[in-house]
């Protein structure tokens, strides 16, 4: 079965979520296993971790607010994507993981809006045209 269809059967069956935050999180595992130079299963910890760098990347700060529009609000609602998933065996899991891994693992404000840095370089530096 097509992994958008499944995707599309679990938007219908869970309504908080729209498709956009589905194909992010994909997109972020696959960021994550980069990252972590993984051939195959990612710890919720590391996708978490993948998520905040891919979506700091693309979206700076921004991404709280991106985040919101697609209705995930905290890290557990990535953990509620990710299980989703699963159920509709789009992604695997081991006997180890559980939802609880993705509860309260990083305040949106702090990662994205507290602690976002904008990287100017060095202001003293001269720059030629």
């Amino acid at each position: 079965m097509d992994n958008i269809q499944s995707l599309r059967r679990i938007t219908e069956r869970d309504t908080r979520y729209p498709l956009e935050a589905y194909l992010f999180v994909l997109e972020a595992l696959f960021h994550t296993r980069r990252m972590f130079k993984k051939e195959k299963h990612a710890s919720g910890q590391e996708l978490l971790d993948g998520i905040k760098d891919l979506a700091l990347s693309r979206y700076g700060s921004m991404a709280k607010i991106v985040f919101e529009y697609w209705g995930i609000k905290e890290t557990l609602d990535f953990g509620h994507i990710v299980f989703n998933m699963v159920d509709e065996n789009i992604l695997s899991r081991t006997t180890d993981d559980k939802l609880s891994d993705f509860e309260k693992v990083f305040d949106f404000e702090d990662v994205f809006e507290r602690g976002y840095r904008i990287d100017v370089g060095d202001p003293h530096r001269s720059q030629s045209c």
